[in-house]
């Protein structure tokens, strides 16, 4: 891998170039992150040593966030997953600090994304059951001003994967 990790100064989200080693080491953690070094190094073809300097610089350019387990929430109970659609007619700094605030302060929002378009935010809502979840509506609202929620209860996780395609990824 060459020294291209680094990130542009002037742009934070500009892309860091990868090589295919690197894409390898990289499918080879997203799949299984408890891989040991040697096994990752055996299948990519490589010595460990090398194969550590890379993954330290990937996690130095901020490639490798963090490491996790992902855990099964049916196992654990959490069986209700909601999306939660957010209007809202506030659009100002302190409103959104506020309601960032509280969404940090629930656990059980998985996920929060800002949106384009008529809906302004989205949430992942994972939740016991619907009382669970009217729990956490009402105590939203009770601590930020919304225009209006639609909640859409999934019926069937079809997919869902934390592995980014990076079949691409890092070319130029």
């Amino acid at each position: 891998m060459t020294e291209q990790i680094s990130r542009d100064a002037t742009s934070p989200q500009t892309s860091v170039r990868l090589d295919e080693v690197d894409r390898k080491i990289l499918s080879l953690l997203q799949q299984d992150a408890s891989l040991s070094l040697d096994q990752i190094a055996e299948r990519v073809g490589a010595s460990k040593t090398p194969v550590w300097n890379r993954i330290r610089k990937l996690r130095e350019a901020g490639v490798i966030r963090r490491q996790v387990a992902i855990l099964d929430p049916e196992a654990l109970g959490l069986e209700a997953c909601f999306f939660v659609l957010i209007r809202t007619a506030e659009h100002d700094k302190e409103w959104a600090a506020r309601f960032l605030q509280a969404l940090r302060e629930r656990p059980e929002v998985i996920e929060a994304h800002r949106l384009a378009g008529d809906i302004d935010y989205i949430l992942k809502v994972q939740v016991r059951n619907a009382r669970a979840y009217d729990r956490f509506y009402q105590s939203l609202i009770s601590q930020v001003r919304i225009h209006n929620v639609t909640a859409l209860l999934s019926m069937e996780e079809i997919k869902a994967t934390s592995a980014l395609p990076i079949g691409e990824a890092g070319r130029n």
